[in-house]
């Protein structure tokens, strides 16, 4: 392999580890509604677990609702289904055409609870992204002993992933700080 292709392969699994942190932080609850909580949510559709967002309509009336309206009526007691079992702590209220959400204020605890979360998460992306830097490491250590580069530039090449790794790893803490100053905001 190419120090270019060793650097693309690791940024790009960088950037896809960024996307998932931020998929993830998308999930979490702050104190206002928003269809992004709900939207990945995994409903029991026909046998297969299907992403909510394709079963139905997520809107935000207000600050502190959520209407889901399905394509399929028949869906309904599904969506139910997977709103109760997601431990978002959210009780639907079906009245045979739409699921009304209503979003409580958060408590202190609750709060503290959901930064521990994000943090974890952040953490959890921080290591993953550690992780593809030690593979582009081995990498460039392999193309080196197999004669494919020079001492010279695995090293500068190291030194390449670890800024990649650098920049990244900020990216994460800086989408968990604000999510952080999401959630405690009042």
């Amino acid at each position: 392999m190419t120090s270019e292709e060793i650097l693309f392969d690791a940024e790009e699994r960088m950037e896809k580890a960024v996307s998932v942190f931020r998929d993830e932080l998308r999930g979490i609850r702050t104190g206002r509604a928003s269809p992004a909580l709900v939207d990945t949510l995994k409903v029991e559709y026909y046998g297969s677990p299907t992403p909510l967002r394709q079963l139905a309509t997520i809107s935000a009336p207000d600050a502190q609702s959520l209407l889901i309206k399905p394509f399929d009526p028949g869906s309904l007691k599904d969506i139910e289904k997977a709103i109760i079992a997601s431990g978002l702590g959210l009780a639907p209220n079906n009245d045979g055409k739409v699921i009304r959400l209503s979003i409580p204020a958060m408590s202190g605890e609750q709060r503290q609870k959901l930064v521990v979360r994000v943090k974890k998460l952040a953490e959890e992306a921080k290591v993953a992204i550690r992780n593809i830097r030690r593979d582009g490491n081995k990498n460039f250590d392999a193309a080196e002993k197999n004669k494919e580069m020079t001492e010279d530039d695995r090293d500068q090449g190291k030194e390449e992933v670890q800024k990649l790794t650098d920049g990244y790893e900020n990216k994460i803490q800086d989408f968990a700080e604000k999510k952080i100053d999401e959630i405690m905001e009042q």
